[in-house]
């Protein structure tokens, strides 16, 4: 049986009583659009992440893209981002009609390297928007400082850093607004899409909520363009309620399988050799994704796939800017040297809080195995 990064079977397995329970909750109430569900999750959501208000969306896409919207960015303005992302980052700022703008990456933590962000601002520039990546925080003292200085709004995409720490202050309470994604394999995963959008502002969340809603404040009468069909559905929304108050425990999960890659695998890193993930100072991890990096990367996933039928991941193999959908952008090959050094050798381990130890070990015995005979 094909060993894979992320599976939702074991979880479902040990949940299915309560998740069932949720779906029947919802479809009992007479409510299926934006119900209580739904604003019970915001709730709560909001609460977890001691921020006034938030909205749930249909997807983190449409969380990052109606965030930049609420905080005013358009045509002609222009976003200071990463390429080493997911590239939905960049197809929501691309949404907006904004242009987003790369700065290059730590060689370290993979995360934005936030002393190259005041050379990219320029009287285009509208926002910043550091990428929470693979379960760790930006440093965001540099970022809040320029934000003030130049008058832009701070926008948090979150999508891989659920419950992850900075200083003591939780991923998306540290911007103006904040995007989360649920898909599936997040931290804080729904049965499907799912998004949601924080802020502590009384106007940006009045703002997204006739964003997501056509642009509507009372059915249907269009009080603001722009306006979309961006709502969380009622069952995940019930069902991330449920999943919500587990948050910690899967935290605690993906820590302890961190934890045994780290005992299991110490031995064979070094330079030349295998790095496991670095923690930067400040930040507690909560490992969204498990990455690690090599310069045999290509060679080590064909040997573990032909070898021992485990299947891994690369996130990501290709930067944003080198994509095809992006050379409009106009960035050379070299650009972003370390990003694009960087997508050559690092790749995923599996990570899930369910994930049996069994099957780690057999993952860490075939890759201690590879490794030893390359």
């Amino acid at each position: 049986m094909t060993t894979y990064v992320w599976g939702y079977l074991p979880e479902y397995h040990d949940e299915r009583k309560d998740i069932l329970d949720a779906v029947d909750t919802v479809f009992s109430s007479g409510s299926l659009v934006l119900g209580a569900s739904v604003s019970g999750f915001e709730s709560e959501f909001a609460d977890y992440h001691g921020v006034r208000h938030c909205t749930g969306v249909d997807n983190g896409t449409n969380a990052v893209k109606l965030a930049l919207e609420a905080m005013g960015v358009g045509p002609g303005d222009e976003v200071i981002t990463v390429s080493n992302t997911a590239a939905p980052t960049v197809v929501a700022i691309h949404g907006t009609g904004a242009t987003p703008v790369f700065v290059d990456i730590r060689p370290e933590d993979y995360l934005m390297d936030t002393d190259q962000v005041a050379a990219a601002i320029t009287p285009r520039t509208k926002a910043l928007l550091p990428v929470h990546l693979y379960g760790q925080c930006v440093d965001m003292a540099p970022l809040e400082a320029l934000a003030a200085e130049h008058g832009l709004a701070l926008v948090e995409d979150c999508a891989q850093a659920h419950g992850a720490r900075h200083h003591g202050r939780i991923a998306g309470s540290m911007g103006d607004i904040a995007a989360f994604s649920f898909y599936p394999t997040k931290v804080l995963g729904a049965y499907g899409d799912g998004g949601a959008v924080l802020t502590g502002s009384d106007e940006a969340d009045a703002a997204l909520r006739r964003l997501r809603y056509y642009g509507m404040e009372k059915r249907y009468y269009v009080v603001r363009m722009p306006g979309h069909n961006s709502r969380l559905d009622e069952v995940q929304a019930e069902i991330l309620r449920r999943k919500l108050t587990r948050l910690d425990g899967y935290i605690d999960g993906r820590r302890a399988v961190a934890r045994r890659y780290e005992e299991g695998l110490a031995d064979l890193t070094g330079p030349g050799g295998l790095q496991l993930p670095a923690t930067s100072p400040g930040n507690e991890h909560v490992y969204y994704v498990y990455v690690v990096r090599h310069p045999q990367r290509d060679r080590i996933i064909e040997r573990l796939k032909s070898a021992y039928d485990i299947s891994l991941n690369i996130s990501y193999p290709w930067p944003v800017h080198t994509m095809a959908g992006f050379e409009h952008l106009g960035y050379a090959k070299g650009s972003l040297p370390v990003t694009e050094a960087l997508a050559e050798e690092i790749f995923s381990l599996p990570m899930y809080p369910s994930l049996p130890p069994d099957l780690q070990n057999t993952v860490i015995g075939a890759l201690r195995d590879v490794l030893t005979t390359l």
